[in-house]
């Protein structure tokens, strides 16, 4: 990985590079399987529009990576992100324990990004965590190419879990 001054740009995973389609099954009903969720993540199907941007960006950017995943699912994102031949960067991730809507756990990173160099975008398919980044400031591109899950909606926003 390039440790240089290029611009910073950002991308979360699910919903933006990662097809969460096929596991949010788990999320649904009263009763949530958050260990299988996030288990799953592993055998998602890249999306092709993010990955095509990502590697575009790749070339005038460094690239970061910032997920509501919890820390623990590190080893997976990682192997996830090189298997799928996406470039190297950073990955931020949610503490285990933090529970507080996606819009606030990645603003605060985002935040602290921005004082350390320049975001040159964010790339992100959560209408909450995009409308808090630009009201900050931030540039944004909604990633509206996948599909949208009410279930992992809430979990992103009424929940903290993702």
């Amino acid at each position: 990985m390039r440790d240089d001054h290029r611009p910073l740009a950002v991308f979360d995973l699910d919903g933006t590079l990662a097809d969460t389609g096929r596991r949010q099954y788990h999320l649904e009903g009263a009763r949530r399987d958050w260990n299988a969720f996030f288990a799953a993540a592993v055998d998602d199907p890249p999306l092709p529009e993010g990955v095509r941007l990502v590697l575009d960006s790749a070339d005038e950017c460094e690239i970061g990576y910032l997920t509501g995943r919890p820390e623990r699912c590190r080893r997976g994102t990682l192997a996830w992100l090189a298997e799928h031949g996406l470039p190297e960067g950073k990955l931020y991730m949610r503490r285990n324990d933090d529970r507080r809507p996606a819009r606030h756990t990645k603003l605060d990173v985002l935040k602290r990004l921005g004082r350390e160099r320049e975001v040159r975008m964010l790339v992100d398919d959560d209408e909450l965590v995009c409308d808090a980044a630009e009201r900050a400031g931030f540039a944004v591109v909604r990633a509206d190419w996948g599909a949208v899950s009410p279930a992992l909606m809430d979990a992103q926003e009424g929940q903290g879990r993702t």
